[in-house]
């Protein structure tokens, strides 16, 4: 009878492989895939988006809010709903490759002007009379920060196809696109749904 090979994985030793090892691997590959394609979770690392975040917050995203993606590629076979003014997005800083999170304020076709921090979007300000520091998108009401002032403003500027125009909600304490430019909708890994860990808070649910 023919004998294992010197230094070959014995019988058990192969069996352990097949029924230990090999469904770890697997279970490991479908959860990267499923983070990769329909939800993830991202630690806030600044202030650029307060009062909306906190550095150090939790969000869960939904990875398959704006089409779902093949895992660990950019490619998505199927599209969903396009970005809308008021998401919060997570994407790709065209400068340096570091995944940022922030608003998204205008979308293919807008006409966008930014003065002192106050945001116009197709001629309309965004910002009621009374406060100044909250604006509004569609019916999503969002707080913005301005004690720093408002930042860099925008002339009058037209946002092309495919692409989104991305702002901090702490405008005069953000890197965003007016700094580094437009973002293609194609780099739009997924929208941020909610905060559910804050510091000194904990374990939280918020919408966003």
């Amino acid at each position: 009878m023919a004998g294992t090979a010197p230094g070959a994985p014995s019988p058990p030793q192969r069996r352990w492989v097949r029924n230990e090892i090999l469904p770890l691997l697997l279970l490991l590959l479908l959860l990267g895939a499923a983070r990769s394609s329909f939800a993830n979770h991202y630690h806030v690392p600044s202030s650029s988006m307060e009062p909306t975040l906190e550095p150090g917050d939790r969000v869960l995203v939904d990875m398959s809010a704006y089409g779902l993606r093949l895992p660990f590629t950019k490619i998505r076979p199927f599209t969903a709903s396009p970005p809308r003014p008021g998401d919060v997005a997570i994407f790709d800083s065209p400068s340096d490759g570091v995944l940022m999170i922030k608003r998204v304020v205008a979308v293919a076709g807008d006409q966008v002007e930014l003065f002192r921090g106050s945001l116009s979007i197709n001629g309309q300000r965004l910002a009621g009379e009374v406060r100044a520091d909250t604006e509004h998108f569609g019916d999503r009401e969002v707080r913005i920060k301005l004690d720093r002032g408002g930042g860099p403003d925008i002339m009058r500027m037209q946002v092309p196809e495919g692409h989104v125009l991305v702002l901090g909600d702490y405008r005069g304490n953000s890197v965003d696109s007016r700094y580094y430019g437009l973002i293609a909708t194609s780099e739009l890994y997924g929208r941020a749904t909610r905060v559910y860990y804050r510091r000194n808070e904990g374990f939280v649910w918020r919408p966003l």
